[in-house]
């Protein structure tokens, strides 16, 4: 050691405390990784293995994936979820970053701390809580605004939550449950850009929008990526909303309107679990393709 060096190195004691090497770190991980192990690789593991297996557990190639494609729902359940998909990313990505942007203007510290609270109030309820309040609110009998519903030609639940009407209203309650959680995210990425590049902009006379545009969104890129990322996971996933909204109108949403709900009629209607882990593979590996070229073509991992 150098004279006059008497910075501590690993292992020794700083004021009496021995210095950790990394082992705490390494404690917080492994409950994470224990949990992933349990409820995310091993049975992800054990889908793939009944994907291309048969009922007598040989080796059955692609025939459940064949099987699955030739049923006469599963066009329709496709069709469903990319129309929900292209609904629910576009509404997220815009109304999220904007409600950040003008919650990130906001002046008064008092009102911004109200916003987020009552952004993110929406997701303390659960996914089925959350679409059981909103059956209440779009049946016209019984709703507090089903004078609105009825001023819109709408008379009963049941004109409501039509087929063409649903890509809407999942769309809907998505947003309302899990947008407040995003809006704290982006203000919280809005929050990490320097003062001074946004005092910079202002003095070059670029105006709110062009502050947003030019300076706030570059920066927010990442974040907008790993937004629908996940976003984009979680959406392929859609079977809460149109399976209690199924049982709720009696069968005018559909039991089979997305490819989830599909997959659990194969297993539980038809018992024919193969098949059924023939379709939630396809989700699997087709959210794994979407996040790939997310990253690689927005270079999300790169330093700066």
């Amino acid at each position: 050691m150098a004279a006059g060096d008497h910075r501590p190195r690993a292992g020794h004691r700083l004021r009496g405390r021995p210095v950790s090497t990394g082992r705490t770190g390494h404690l917080f991980v492994a409950a994470y990784v224990v949990l992933l192990l349990a409820f995310g690789i091993v049975p992800t593991g054990y889908a793939v293995y009944f994907a291309f297996t048969d009922a007598g557990n040989r080796f059955a190639g692609l025939a459940n994936f064949a099987e699955a494609a030739e049923d006469f729902r599963y066009l329709p359940a496709v069709g469903h979820v990319a129309l929900y998909l292209l609904c629910w990313l576009v509404s997220l990505v815009v109304l999220v970053v904007g409600l950040a942007l003008l919650l990130h203007r906001l002046r008064s510290r008092t009102a911004g701390t109200a916003l987020r609270f009552l952004y993110y109030l929406p997701g303390a309820l659960a996914g089925a809580a959350s679409v059981l309040v909103w059956l209440f609110m779009l049946d016209p009998a019984v709703s507090p605004v089903g004078f609105l519903l009825r001023a819109a030609g709408f008379d009963t639940f049941g004109q409501v939550v039509a087929p063409g009407h649903l890509p809407v209203l999942f769309t809907a309650i998505a947003f309302w449950t899990g947008a407040g959680g995003w809006i704290v995210v982006m203000y919280g990425a809005l929050n990490t850009i320097s003062p001074d590049l946004l005092e910079a902009a202002r003095i070059d006379g670029a105006g709110a929008w062009q502050t947003a545009w030019r300076v706030q969104l570059p920066l927010l890129r990442k974040w907008i990526v790993y937004l629908v990322i996940l976003a984009f996971a979680g959406g392929t996933q859609l079977f809460v909303e149109p399976q209690l909204l199924s049982q709720a109108s009696v069968g005018v949403a559909g039991r089979d309107y997305s490819l989830n709900q599909l997959s659990y009629d194969f297993a539980f209607q038809y018992d024919n679990v193969n098949t059924a882990a023939a379709v939630s593979v396809e989700l699997l590996v087709l959210s794994v393709v979407v996040a790939g070229v997310f990253v690689a073509r927005s270079g999300f991992f790169d330093a700066g």
